[in-house]
C-alpha cells in the first residue's frame, strides 16, 4: 500500500511562519530602489529618491484603508505590515500603525477592508505601490486558487502547484496557493526525486523494462525522500509500482485512461494527475479518484486583483 508516512510531506501547505522573512525584505528592499534609485537601468538617475512626495510637508501624518475592489481570497496581510516596516527604517521615519482587518486565506467581499494604516504620510505615499504589487499579485494567486479548490471540494483528490512560478517569488506564490485552498508540491529540485520524461528520456529508461530500474536506483540513493515518477502511457505504471515508486504521476492522460490507471495502482502508491488541468476538467478527473491533480494554472493564469489604499 502507498507510504502513509509521506502524507505531511505531500500535502503540505505552507504557512506565513515557514518563510525567512530577512529574504522577504531583501525583495522589499530590491523593489524599493527599483522604484527610488533606477535599480535595474543602465544609467542610473542623476538624481533618486519620491520627487513627488518630497514636495510635501515631511511632517504629514495620514490615515488609510487598504480596501478590496473586488470578491477576492486575500493573501499578503503580513507582508504588507514588512513593507511598511521597511520602508520607515530605510527613510529613518516613525513607523506607521497597522491594524489587520482580516488574515490570509479570507474570503472579502468588494468594498471591504484588509488594514488600516496610520503614521507618515511620506511612508505611506513612497510605499503604496510596492506594497499594492505585493498584495494584488498574491490575492489574485490566492483568489484563483480557490476557483480550482472549489470545484473539487467533496472529493478526496488535492489541488497542487507546480514550479511554474515567478523567478525569485516562489516562497510568495506557493504560499498563496495555500492561502487559497491549495497544496504545495515540491518547493525545488532539492526536497523530491521527480523523475519527469525528460529524465527517462535522457537516461534511456523510457521503457517498461527500464523504468523499473530507474526509480530503484532513484530510491536506493535517496532513502529518505519521495521519489515520484511520470508516465505517459498505461503501461509505464507495472513497473513503476514493481520498483515501489511512492508517487506516480498520470501526464495528459484521457478520463478513460485516467480511470484505468487508478484501478492499476489500486492504492499501491500515490496517484497525481497532470496537464491540461482546467476549471472545465478538473471536476471530472477528481472524480475518478486520483489523490492530486496538479497545475500550473494557479500562477500562470492567475490575474491581479484590484485593490486600493483609500485615504481618509
Amino acid at each position: 500500500m502507498k507510504n502513509e508516512n509521506l502524507r505531511g510531506i505531500l500535502e503540505r501547505q505552507l504557512k506565513w511562519e515557514d518563510i525567512d522573512t530577512a529574504y522577504i525584505e531583501d525583495m522589499i528592499l530590491f523593489a524599493r530602489a527599483e522604484d527610488l534609485e533606477g535599480l535595474g537601468l543602465k544609467d542610473l538617475p542623476k538624481r533618486g529618491g519620491d520627487v513627488s512626495t518630497m514636495t510635501l510637508d515631511a511632517s504629514l501624518k495620514g490615515k488609510a484603508l487598504l480596501r478590496a475592489r473586488k470578491d477576492m481570497r486575500v493573501c499578503g496581510v503580513p507582508l504588507a505590515e514588512l513593507v511598511l516596516k521597511v520602508y520607515a527604517e530605510q527613510g529613518g521615519d516613525e513607523l506607521c500603525s497597522f491594524k489587520p482587518m482580516c488574515k490570509d486565506g479570507d474570503f472579502l467581499k468588494a468594498g471591504e477592508s484588509i488594514a488600516e494604516i496610520c503614521g507618515p504620510a511620506r511612508v505611506m505615499l513612497q510605499a503604496e505601490r510596492i506594497m499594492l504589487n505585493f498584495l494584488q499579485h498574491l490575492s489574485g494567486v490566492a483568489t484563483e486558487t480557490a476557483k480550482y479548490a472549489d470545484a473539487i471540494k467533496g472529493t478526496n483528490t488535492r489541488l497542487l502547484d507546480t514550479r511554474k512560478t515567478t523567478p525569485l517569488f516562489r516562497v510568495l506564490e506557493k504560499y498563496a496557493v495555500a492561502c487559497g485552498g491549495g497544496t504545495n508540491h515540491r518547493m525545488g529540485l532539492f526536497d523530491r526525486v521527480m523523475l519527469k520524461d525528460n529524465h527517462l528520456a535522457a537516461s534511456n529508461s523510457a521503457d517498461a523494462g527500464t523504468l523499473a530500474n530507474a526509480v530503484r536506483r532513484a530510491k536506493e540513493m535517496n532513502p529518505d525522500l519521495p521519489v515520484e515518477v511520470e508516465v505517459d502511457r498505461i503501461s509505464q505504471i507495472p513497473p513503476a509500482l514493481e520498483a515501489q515508486a511512492d508517487v506516480i504521476m498520470f501526464d495528459n492522460f484521457s478520463l478513460d485512461d485516467t480511470r484505468k490507471a487508478v484501478e492499476i495502482v489500486n492504492g499501491e502508491a500515490w496517484t497525481e494527475c497532470s496537464g491540461g488541468i482546467t476549471l472545465n476538467n478538473i471536476a471530472s478527473i477528481a472524480a475518478l479518484g486520483p489523490d492530486f491533480v496538479s497545475t500550473g494554472a494557479l500562477v500562470h493564469s492567475a490575474s491581479w486583483i484590484d485593490i486600493g489604499l483609500d485615504w481618509e
